[in-house]
């Protein structure tokens, strides 16, 4: 068992679990009851239930990878690639709004960076 790749799983499926429970409340619900025009809300909305398959998904692949007896590196290298992307992306948009205390406006990345990391340490 690999345990860098199962700490990565648990802890993506925490994150798939946050992002559509308390995210659910606080970002799509306010979404849906706003004024923006129908094309972008419902886009928006569409891309939510995206992110939310890929976290579910993703994270599955990375408990199962655990177990594994040889890991698909390709595999592993891709899933942290792309949480080490999205925590980026959080970073970006977070430390370029004019916020206090940005980091933990949207802190969405300290969840996405650990899985990245550890998936990335997994793998090797």
């Amino acid at each position: 068992m690999n345990g860098w790749l199962l700490a990565a799983g648990g802890i993506a499926a925490a994150t798939a679990l946050v992002h559509a429970a308390a995210g659910g409340r606080s970002v799509v619900l306010p979404l849906l009851g706003s004024e923006v025009a129908a094309e972008p809300k419902r886009t928006l909305h569409v891309v939510w239930h995206m992110v939310t398959a890929d976290l579910l998904l993703s994270s599955v692949a990375l408990l199962v990878l655990a177990c594994a007896s040889a890991p698909s590196t390709p595999l592993v290298l891709f899933i942290a690639a792309q949480y080490l992307a999205y925590a980026a992306a959080f970073l970006t948009v977070t430390l370029a709004a004019d916020w206090p205390r940005p980091l933990l406006r949207l802190p969405q990345w300290m969840l996405l960076l650990p899985v990245g990391v550890l998936a990335l340490i997994g793998a090797t």
